[in-house]
């Protein structure tokens, strides 16, 4: 009991730590189901490119007194958009692409932010800080993880479908191109919503690492997502509360707690395929 109530007494004391957990609950529930479709189509190139390229936005929103959410997600569908338009009908290979803006509007960012009196104003971007999380910030969240968790389901099986096999998918009519720029978009606004709680550089391990962790359990889609979803929680809830105790950066904590769960999953499942391996099979009668 005393374990417990150690573990639940920051929660229970402070309001901040309540919003960070509520943040954390929306933004791994967020994260880890898309991520599924990221790690599926191996687009882990382009989470990491969004969480960074959403820079200038961030940068040129906070120079102007606007708000951050809101520069971050015009940088982020800008930038979504200008990959799907480079790479449409192969005109350029995609991860051609993605260099390209990636480089492109990182480098603006850093620029803008050589203009500000020092690189400290950004740092909370960078790194995120969910301990600073408000109740704007959560109800931003909430709106965004409703319009994009909605449009995951209402285009479940097509997106299952074209991850799975686009070609069939284009033989029954399916608009794989049509379908790639719709995920695309709703992972421009994924990444922005994250960066909110885990910040710029972390949020593409937070879109990527729950999502691999739960391919090396199951094989099943949803089941998939639904572990993915524990995965992302489970670590965020660890990763805050070590930061809290230890005061050591919240998203780097929740980070290395979701690397953890992996290294776990795969030593799981690498000691299972040996198991399987050298204890004899039973013949059939």
């Amino acid at each position: 009991m005393t374990f417990l109530n150690d573990l639940i007494e920051p929660f229970v004391r402070f309001q901040f730590m309540r919003h960070s957990l509520l943040a954390i609950v929306l933004v791994g529930t967020l994260c880890a189901t898309i991520g599924v479709y990221v790690v599926l189509r191996r687009m882990a190139f382009i989470g990491d490119a969004l969480s960074h390229t959403v820079l200038p936005g961030i940068v040129f929103a906070y120079f102007n007194g606007i708000s951050l959410f809101f520069g971050a997600m015009v940088a982020g569908l800008l930038t979504a958009l200008g990959i799907g338009w480079l790479s449409r009908r192969e005109t350029l290979r995609e991860d051609t692409a993605i260099g390209i803006m990636f480089t492109f509007m990182f480098a603006l960012g850093i620029l803008l932010m050589s203009t500000a009196r020092s690189f400290r104003d950004f740092t909370h971007i960078l790194f995120g800080n969910v301990l600073g999380v408000t109740t704007d910030d959560l109800t931003l969240i909430g709106i965004v993880a409703a319009v994009v968790l909605g449009a995951l389901l209402l285009f479940h099986k097509e997106l299952e479908l074209t991850s799975f096999d686009p070609i069939h998918a284009e033989v029954i009519g399916l608009r794989p191109d049509r379908l790639r720029y719709g995920l695309l978009i709703l992972l421009a606004l994924t990444v922005v919503t994250a960066i909110q709680a885990v910040g710029v550089v972390l949020t593409s391990a937070m879109l990527v690492t729950p999502a691999a962790t739960a391919s090396l359990l199951t094989n099943r889609l949803p089941r998939m997502m639904l572990v993915a979803v524990g995965v992302a929680i489970s670590a965020g809830v660890i990763g805050l509360y070590a930061s809290y105790r230890y005061n050591v950066a919240s998203g780097a904590a929740i980070v290395l707690a979701c690397t953890l769960l992996f290294g776990l999953a795969w030593l799981g499942r690498t000691l299972s395929r040996w198991l399987s391996n050298r204890l004899p099979k039973r013949s059939k009668p």
